[in-house]
């Protein structure tokens, strides 16, 4: 079965609209950086936040009362791939609509924000309001009942792989003849607490920037925002193929999945890659398996520029390579290293006779997909 993108939304940490951030990508812009405090040990972290004037223009809803940030970028993303695909629900569109929100974090740091708050004032801090909020699929419900979609609703846990996981998921929903459209989304909000997991796992940078494909993996940089994807069954980009993605044990048998994943997306030696490197071991992993079946091909990350989204992060990178494919040129890969296995477009570069875009996603916690995208005809 083919399936087509009608339309893209994302809020990033460079704002919102997908002509609008991908310009800011072409110039060569990166998000600023910004400082939040935890409130444990007095530690500091670096952040790429969205800018609370990007959230300005969502239109007023009973749902978006008293929800938590996930659910507004969600909701704002979802309405912009919607309106790009010219598409509304009515009734009987909704009905044959489906949603999948793809959620690494989610909900569970506010459990653990409430938690200390509800230890040092008593149980009587502890409101029946605050805990739809802290289960992973809250936000699929807040974005279903904005949007109107009656269709079949799903949420899908994962790592920084879960995006293209998801969009695999949506291949095998819109099997189903009785679905037309099959919106997929995805969501990440920046918080202390997550910070401080990150860092003590030694996988976090106290400063930017970001430095992909370095030799030795100095930290990532965590960032907040959404993506969204609406999937028809046509349309002028194609998904050829999705992989149903495989995990890894270690850090060090991530390459030997990359290269099995890889082997089963290329196609033509001229593709190019949208590829995950974030600063940590995934680069390295993703440069040995790159270098080894793809020596010509040129790749781009986009998370110097955006920082780790983790929920969002995979369909960042199906947007970026979806207009890639549409304008024909990569944006510059920022802070590149100097000497590197791989083709980096450290300038603004034509893919002019690339047909067709791999994207690979390596999750930090042993989940790794892919999927071919490309143009129609």
């Amino acid at each position: 079965m083919s399936l087509g993108i009608a339309g893209m939304g994302w809020i990033t940490p460079l704002g919102a609209g997908i002509d609008l951030v991908w310009d800011r990508l072409l110039r060569g812009e990166e998000a600023h950086a910004e400082k939040i405090a935890g409130q444990c040990d007095g530690q500091s972290y670096t952040v790429f936040r969205v800018p609370e004037s990007v959230l300005a223009s969502l239109a007023p809803h009973p749902r978006l009362r008293r929800v938590s940030l996930i659910s507004r970028f969600a909701a704002a993303a979802g309405l912009e791939a919607l309106a790009n695909a010219r598409v509304k629900l009515d009734l009987k569109i909704a009905g044959r609509t489906a949603l999948i929100f793809a959620i690494s974090n989610g909900g569970v740091i506010y459990t653990k924000r409430f938690y200390r708050d509800i230890i040092e004032s008593g149980p009587q801090a502890a409101s029946p309001l605050l805990f739809p909020e802290t289960v992973f699929n809250a936000p699929a419900s807040h974005l279903a009942a904005i949007l109107g979609i009656t269709g079949a609703t799903y949420t899908l846990v994962g790592d920084g792989a879960v995006g293209l996981v998801a969009m695999r998921m949506a291949e095998e929903v819109m099997a189903n003849v009785a679905i037309d459209y099959c919106l997929v989304v995805g969501a990440e909000e920046v918080d202390w607490l997550l910070c401080d997991a990150y860092r003590r796992w030694r996988l976090l940078r106290s400063e930017a920037p970001v430095e992909p494909f370095s030799e030795i993996a100095k930290g990532m940089i965590l960032s907040e925002g959404a993506g969204a994807i609406l999937l028809a069954r046509g349309g002028p980009l194609k998904i050829e193929s999705t992989h149903a993605g495989r995990y890894y044990r270690k850090r060090t048998d991530a390459e030997t999945v990359l290269k099995q994943i890889l082997s089963e997306l290329i196609e033509a030696e001229n593709d190019f890659v949208i590829a995950s490197a974030n600063g940590t071991f995934v680069d390295q992993a993703e440069c040995r398996a790159l270098s080894r079946l793809v020596p010509e091909a040129l790749v781009y990350t986009v998370k110097p520029a955006l920082g780790e989204s983790v929920g969002a992060g995979g369909l960042w990178q199906i947007i970026v390579a979806s207009q890639a494919l549409r304008h024909e040129e990569l944006p510059p890969l920022l802070h590149a290293p100097a000497e590197t296995r791989l083709r980096i477009p450290t300038i603004r570069m034509s893919v002019r006779n690339a047909r067709a875009a791999i994207v690979l996603s390596c999750g930090l916690n042993q989940q790794i997909a892919g999927l071919r995208l490309a143009l129609d005809g």
